[in-house]
């Protein structure tokens, strides 16, 4: 047996010639006649030639009397006549000079390459992922077309190893690559006279996998099989080095996830038989014991409990060792925000004894992150106008994961200051509770209310690092809110008082790939929320339910279709019981755009909206990625339709249309949104144009 190695290559290389310009001084060159007319200078009659051979003074030659002739003047040398420059050098062409070396097809790649492989596919069937390979990587490809003959016949050595390398990647360890420099054929293209490099490959036999050692795998016990399954490399498969380094790793995941935290790979050799052709496989594998999860111990109590990773962690205390498992807690931890790092490291707790597997907690190393934020946002709508927000937090005020904020926003159409306390992971992962004190003024063209509320919210909530295709929440408001109907722009209906308790709900579906910015997929969600109002000393009871369904259908690779409806209705009671902030409306960035936010919907007899109790609303836009900017700028064009009625269900009497134009620019947390939509069939008090700014997709 012997290790492979690579094989000879054959070539037609130019021989070297010898450098004459050390021999020649610079006087020489400058003034020719007149360094040979110098002669040599005084007490040194040595010559060029007598320096070569000069022979040492303990040679027993040395005493030899030697006869010194002197150099020669000049004189009488006979003046020559210019030479004639020489003809240019031709290339041999392919077709012609350099016959073929194997009986083949040829592969073209550019005018400086070419390959050529056996005409019989059966010989080389990984022919078409080796050309892919090779183009990527070819030096002769990095830099082409400049005719360079001296360039290109080391570039050509250069990829004669690399073909070398890439047909032992496949298992053909007798490949021979023969390397040939020549011209196009001007019968191919008449226009080529630059040179190509032109490699005659003989892939020759592929070898097959002899003995296989996975060293000491067998310790691994019943889940043995398991894992040899695992290494799906059997004794008599076509060696291809690309499939050990697959099926190591593959290896290296079963293993950790049949509960061998513990589990060592070393780098697999392969000694190549030419004899047999064939090649042994030896990668010694250590399993290390196979163990239970335990509990999850942590290096910060005090900041995060042991406790409370063990109810964050996927798994029970007593459940097999998965790494997939582990890993989902590290990412788990770095979610909350309130880490800089963190590692965890099994600590054996219980060996494994009479065939039992040993039990592993997991201890968290934790590098606590800083806590507090200072945030802001500035958006801005030629219909909403300006709106100026800002927060304060501390995200483990109340440990573990216990939030507080503050937060306040200035803005044309709305002010409101309040302060918000969530407990993040609470009784389960993923599950938020959250609790919401604020009050608030709003000025719309409908009504304007100002509102006190106290808001609590208990959520499965969908998130940018964990999107899950199943969300919910259950909640409570309380509202004491005192409102106005808009009569005319500046002139208010005298004010109501109302309170309102209500007990919303809501679960969501969503198979999109992302949060911000999906591709493709459905999302839908629906809602409900049964309500009392008090007014006029008097209490109704109502039912306010809505349904939204988006979809996002990849067109072409840079092209997605996205379309959405919402549809909702209020039951139970009628409009003047509902108050005005608690109606259905339409218009805005993210309802109907072209139109002011809740412009759209049943107006007074002086056309101002008052809101109705049946929604339905729809959008389509083409979101077309360009190249500008690496790929970062979409255009979006849209069309959006929406109508509200003061019935439970649509009359569909006035439906708005608006249309327009979208650039999405995209960011590391999402796309920056800018649109700019018409309103097709505007109400008397619609604006011709409107512009919205935000984060994120529409919809």
């Amino acid at each position: 047996m012997c290790a492979f190695a690579a094989q000879p290559a054959f070539a037609q290389d130019v021989p070297d010639t010898r450098d004459l310009d050390e021999l020649i001084p610079d006087e020489a060159v400058a003034d020719p006649e007149g360094w040979a007319q110098q002669g040599i200078p005084e007490g040194d009659t040595t010559t060029p030639e007598d320096e070569d051979f000069r022979l040492d003074s303990d040679d027993p030659l040395s005493e030899m009397p030697l006869v010194s002739i002197p150099w020669p003047d000049g004189s009488g040398i006979p003046t020559l006549d210019p030479l004639e420059p020489e003809e240019p050098i031709e290339f041999a062409t392919f077709e012609e000079e350099i016959p073929p070396l194997v009986e083949g097809s040829e592969e073209r790649i550019s005018d400086e390459l070419v390959l050529v492989f056996p005409s019989d596919n059966s010989l080389f069937p990984e022919r078409e992922e080796f050309l892919d390979r090779f183009n990527a990587l070819s030096t002769i490809e990095e830099l082409d077309d400049d005719g360079n003959v001296a360039r290109l016949a080391v570039q050509a050595r250069n990829d004669e190893e690399l073909l070398g390398r890439l047909l032992r990647v496949y298992g053909y360890f007798d490949a021979q690559v023969i390397r040939s420099i020549g011209r196009v054929d001007e019968s191919v293209d008449a226009e080529l006279d630059i040179p190509a490099a032109r490699f005659d490959i003989l892939p020759g036999t592929r070898y097959r996998f002899g003995e296989i050692d996975l060293g000491n795998l067998a310790e691994a016990g019943d889940a043995y099989q398991s894992l040899r399954s695992a290494f799906e490399i059997q004794t008599g498969d076509f060696i291809s080095l690309d499939t050990i380094e697959t099926e190591q790793l593959d290896l290296d995941v079963a293993l950790g996830e049949q509960g061998f935290p513990f589990a060592a790979i070393e780098e697999p050799e392969l000694l190549v038989d030419h004899a047999r052709e064939e090649g042994d496989l030896t990668m010694p594998v250590k399993p290390g014991g196979q163990y239970n999860f335990g509990v999850v111990t942590s290096t910060l109590p005090d900041f995060l409990s042991g406790r409370h990773l063990s109810r964050i962690a996927r798994w029970d205390a007593g459940d097999l060792y998965q790494r997939s498992d582990e890993e989902d807690l590290r990412r788990a931890i770095l979610a909350t925000g309130l880490v800089g790092s963190v590692s965890l490291t099994p600590v054996v707790v219980e060996e494994p004894a009479n065939g039992e597997p040993g039990r592993v907690n997991i201890e968290a190393d934790m590098t606590p992150a800083p806590l507090r934020t200072l945030a802001g946002n500035i958006g801005f709508g030629t219909e909403e106008g300006i709106r100026i927000e800002g927060s304060w937090e501390h995200r483990n005020l109340f440990p573990p994961e216990g939030l507080l904020r503050l937060r306040g926003i200035l803005g044309t159409e709305e002010q409101l200051a309040g302060i918000t306390f969530q407990k993040n992971n609470f009784l389960g992962r993923d599950r938020i509770l959250t609790l919401d004190a604020f009050a608030t003024t709003i000025d719309t063209d409908a009504y304007d209310a100002e509102t006190v509320s106290l808001v609590g919210l208990y959520e499965r909530r969908s998130t940018l690092l964990f999107q899950k295709e199943l969300s919910w929440g259950i909640g409570f408001e309380l509202v004491a809110t005192r409102e106005a109907e808009i009569r005319v722009k500046g002139e208010k209906r005298a004010t109501t008082d109302y309170l309102v308790a209500a007990l919303p709900g809501y679960v969501q579906f969503d198979t999109s790939d992302d949060l911000l910015d999906p591709t493709e997929g459905w999302r839908l969600r629906a809602a409900v929320s049964p309500e009392v109002s008090r007014v006029f000393e008097t209490n109704s009871t109502y039912l306010n339910v809505q349904f939204d369904l988006a979809n996002y259908q990849p067109v072409t690779e840079d092209v997605v279709l996205a379309g959405r409806v919402r549809l909702g209705t209020i039951v139970g009671a009628p409009l003047a019981a509902i108050a005005p902030s608690r109606r259905f409306y339409a218009g805005g960035g993210g309802s109907v755009r072209g139109y002011g936010f809740n412009a759209i919907g049943p107006t007074n007899a002086l056309g101002t909206p008052n809101g109705g109790r049946s929604l339905v609303e729809a959008s389509v836009e083409a979101r077309v990625q360009t190249p500008l900017l690496d790929g970062a700028v979409s255009v979006v064009p849209f069309v959006d339709a929406g109508t509200v009625s003061r019935s439970t269900t649509p009359d569909f009497d006035t439906v708005r249309f608006g249309a327009g134009l979208g650039v999405r620019y995209d960011t590391t947390f999402g796309p920056l949104r800018l649109d700019v939509a018409f309103p097709l069939n505007p109400g008397p008090n619609d604006n011709w144009v409107a512009v919205y700014v935000a984060l994120g997709q529409a919809f």
